[in-house]
């Protein structure tokens, strides 16, 4: 027995599902947190009352809102099984693509998709390229399809929907591979021959011998089948059982009927619309895998694939469907022909039909200049003139019998007029010389711009439209009150190569707007933000505070920051006022970030990572000693750890004392402890005599070696060892500080602008 499953069932439970999701999510969408605590209550499953109720979490119920509202802001509404929405768009190479968003499973779907595409092919006489998944269809057009796009509901109608999906299903990649498989189930391929299996390219031509002894008109040649003649089906088992599998099991032709049916009597809203960029509810059906292909045209082939999508979704869609009003203006500007001299005059006649005054005065750069040339074209007889609608009209000579004949009296002139031009065949000539060299228009302003009639000039659009040559839309901002723009809504008109090219700058003037700067701009930047150019360096005690507040928790070389740092930043920089501000308990230093991994078995060099932080920041600066920290040391780092633990901050001779060890012990168990981040001195006079080589000298021999030696685990007598650790919160200050939020506010004031580049040598 054949495999019958339960998918077209749970198809239709899914689409149930998801649009009553959209649903629920759409009514909310006022209050965002409305609808994420209603996903998070009722869950997936549950929003359409299916039993089995899924729980989602917070982040994916923001995700979900996040998503329909952004899908919702480009197309205005979000599409349902009760609101199936048209999406068209121009992609990179030029052409278009239609998507149909309607979320009533892939069989539905395959099914519309497959019905289009053959209409389409019968209508235009191409091919086209198409894609079908459980959230809609996705249809390549080419430059020569152009139709208002709500219409494509229509195309399809449900009394002859079987027929055009038999047709479609013959001459569709489906149709073949259920012929193989309804052969093999029936035993009439056989799959071993000899007691070997024969290999499956034998058993397609063995399958493709018996399609053309069974079904000649599905193998004959095209080119002998008469033109619209229709495929009828032989009267065989084999056939009619690949017939039924493939509307009944692959497709759902019921649904797709009744689905027709419902949009014929206005049950279901459809509803159509142009966009500048895809929304995001149409990415999942441009990126529809191999399987979903309606034809068979490889991946890398797919005209699908030369759309640009977004990568993220933005805070502000809301004008993301909106052509730039700029680049209107800018591209019909270059749209109409460029007049230099008489003779060019004279061929912008030619292109454009007539030309009036205030052609002139909105395109002329001098418009005496261009009256005088068609005054001497006029002498010339090359160019005459035409008075209607109380205003004068110049026209090329070659075509004055075309352009007189659009003016003609209808009433007057029932038969075509001289020179073989009927009325309206001559007013179509007129609007298609004019609709070439301009952008978007209404049929009102154009009949105003031409004097004439609205009712013959929608005629003319209309041929145009079903010529491929305009599309119709919406395609300029509503604003009252500037030129050029229409201040009340109505439909727009536009040619089909200027609509491209402006949708082309719109994308282009977006891509600019977020253009990355070159590096030595930000480097520019950086130097004058951190103070490191002339004239933006600070001065004094309170310069160096707000340049160490800067630079906190940076770690770098331990030589680099008197000689580099802060002396490139500060314009009266002495060592004096660093040790004092350690001295007094606002600044300290050390190493803020934990090393994962055993402890340093070496002390701190003078190229080793050190930093300097403002010590009432310390709490979130420091990252937090793991639980074996003080474990993983041992010997003499371990002793002078516990000694300084147990007596706080000391002098190197105290803990040498104390510990009964050698001074060269001490020091060089306080580097490690330094390199460990687990302890600082009071003073940089500490940290300077590491830099500077006075801790490695080695002492002459004398009464006062030990005197010598005390001083040199120290670099200077004063400096005083402690362990490096935030002090305790007090209750009265409140709660802490976020050390996340803190360090990224850190990261914000250091760096002005935070890129991943940059924080490749964080330690934070």
């Amino acid at each position: 027995p054949f495999w019958t499953g339960e998918a077209p069932g749970r198809t239709v439970e899914l689409s149930a599902e998801v649009s009553a999701l959209r649903t629920g999510v759409d009514e909310r969408l006022a209050l965002p947190e409305e609808a994420v605590a209603w996903l998070m209550a009722s869950g997936v499953s549950g929003a359409s009352g299916v039993s089995g109720v899924s729980s989602v979490s917070r982040a994916a119920a923001e995700q979900i809102v996040a998503y329909i509202a952004e899908g919702k802001r480009v197309l205005g509404l979000v599409p349902t099984a009760e609101r199936l929405i048209a999406e068209r768009f121009f992609d990179e190479a030029g052409g278009m693509q239609l998507v149909i968003h309607s979320p009533l499973g892939s069989r539905i779907n395959r099914a519309w998709g497959l019905a289009l595409r053959k209409r389409f092919c019968v209508g235009f006489n191409f091919e086209l390229q198409a894609s079908a998944t459980d959230e809609g269809i996705n249809i390549a057009l080419g430059p020569q399809h152009s139709f208002p796009v709500a219409d494509v509901f229509g195309y399809v109608k449900s009394p002859t929907a079987r027929d055009v999906l038999l047709q479609a299903v013959l001459q569709a990649p489906l149709f073949p591979t259920r012929w193989r498989w309804t052969a093999s189930r029936s035993l009439a391929l056989l799959r071993h021959a000899g007691g070997k299996r024969v290999p499956t390219p034998i058993l397609r031509m063995r399958a493709d011998d018996l399609l053309a002894a069974v079904f000649p008109a599905a193998a004959a040649c095209q080119d002998n089948m008469p033109a619209g003649a229709a495929i009828e089906p032989p009267d065989h088992p084999l056939v009619f059982e690949t017939v039924r599998d493939c509307l009944t099991e692959a497709l759902d032709v019921e649904g797709f009927t009744a689905l027709l049916g419902r949009i014929e009597r206005h049950e279901i809203e459809v509803y159509g619309k142009d966009t500048l960029q895809p929304s995001v509810f149409s990415h999942q059906i441009l990126n529809a895998m191999p399987y979903a292909f309606l034809d068979d045209a490889p991946l890398e082939e797919r005209r699908a694939r030369a759309v640009a999508l977004r990568r993220a979704l933005p805070e502000n869609a809301q004008e993301l469907g909106s052509l730039d009003p700029d680049v209107i203006v800018q591209e019909a500007a270059f749209a109409w022909p460029t007049v230099r001299d008489a003779d060019e005059a004279h061929d912008a006649l030619l292109s454009l039909g007539v030309l009036c005054e205030a052609d002139i005065a909105e395109h002329a750069p001098d418009q005496a200049l261009l009256h005088a040339w068609l005054d001497d074209l006029g002498a010339d007889g090359r160019v005459q003139t035409l008075e209607a609608g109380g205003r004068t009209f110049w026209l090329a000579t070659e075509r004055a019998d075309a352009v007189r004949a659009a003016y003609a009296d209808p009433s007057a002139h029932p038969e075509p007029v001289e020179g073989g031009a009927d009325l309206q065949g001559a007013i179509v000539e007129l609007v298609r010389g004019r609709v070439e060299s301009t952008g978007p228009f209404t049929v009102e302003e154009l009949a105003g711009r031409l004097a004439l009639e609205p009712a013959p000039v929608r005629q003319a659009v209309a041929q145009l439209e079903a010529e491929g040559i305009v599309l119709r839309g919406a395609f300029r901002p509503k604003m009252p009150g500037v030129p050029g723009m229409p201040g009340a809504a109505g439909e727009e008109f536009c040619d089909r190569r200027i609509l491209a090219r402006i949708h082309r700058s719109t994308i282009g003037r977006l891509r600019r707007a977020v253009e990355p700067v070159p590096a030595a701009s930000l480097l520019r930047f950086l130097l004058e933000w951190q103070h490191a150019t002339p004239g933006s360096r600070l001065a004094g005690d309170a310069g160096l505070v707000e340049v160490v507040e800067q630079l906190q928790g940076f770690e770098a070389a331990a030589a680099a920051w008197e000689g580099s740092l802060l002396a490139s930043r500060l314009t009266d920089f002495h060592p004096s006022t660093l040790d004092a501000l350690c001295f007094g308990g606002e600044l300290a230093w050390g190493r803020l970030a934990r090393r994962t991994g055993d402890p340093p078995s070496v002390g701190l060099s003078r190229n080793g990572p050190v930093s300097i932080a403002l010590r009432e920041d310390l709490p979130w600066l420091l990252d937090p000693p793991a639980d074996d920290a003080d474990g993983a040391l041992t010997g003499v780092p371990a002793e002078v750890l516990d000694y300084l633990g147990a007596h706080g901050a000391s002098f190197a001779p105290d803990i040498a004392d104390g510990t009964r060890l050698l001074p060269s012990q001490v020091e060089d168990a306080l580097w490690v402890l330094v390199a460990a981040g687990r302890v600082t001195a009071d003073g940089f006079s500490a940290l300077r005599g590491l830099v500077s080589g006075l801790t490695k000298k080695v002492a002459r021999r004398s009464r006062f070696a030990s005197r010598a030696r005390a001083r040199g685990t120290s670099g200077r007598a004063g400096s005083r060892w402690s362990l490096l650790r935030a002090a305790a919160p007090d209750p009265a200050d409140g709660p802490p500080e976020d050390p996340i939020e803190a360090r990224a506010a850190q990261l914000l004031r250091r760096y002005g602008v935070v890129t991943r580049e940059l924080l490749t040598r964080e330690p934070m």
